[in-house]
């Protein structure tokens, strides 16, 4: 299986969108990256009660919980990451960040299509 190029992305799609997920998530209680609270869309500020920044410990919680489906269910867990990264389209200004994270979509969406090729298969 390792010498097969898709398993191969597979892994490192599967690695990256388990890492990165669990270390955003640990740094929005944190804030050692950015000030994440300036990243939350208004409108959903708005929306739910208390500050971003507690918003952003929700997000952290989710994010962290969604790098350990990855991890265990990269077939759910690619389409989980895919939903948590809409947020930023909804933010006038952040395009850019926006477009990077379009693409990072794409990834986790490539992952659970993986997923679904390569489960139950061992290294």
């Amino acid at each position: 299986m390792l010498t097969d190029p898709g398993y191969q992305a597979f892994v490192i799609l599967r690695t990256g969108f388990t890492v990165a997920p669990i270390l955003f998530g640990l740094d929005k209680f944190a804030n050692l990256l950015v000030d994440w609270p300036t990243y939350l869309a208004p409108w959903i500020n708005d929306v739910v009660p208390g500050s971003a920044q507690a918003v952003m410990y929700a997000v952290g919680g989710i994010e962290i919980i969604a790098g350990l489906v990855v991890a265990l269910a990269p077939r759910i867990g690619g389409w989980l990451v895919a939903g948590i990264i809409v947020n930023l389209l909804t933010i006038p200004g952040y395009y850019d960040i926006a477009l990077r994270d379009f693409g990072l979509l794409l990834g986790a969406v490539a992952l659970a299509r993986l997923a679904q090729r390569y489960r139950g298969k061992s290294h």
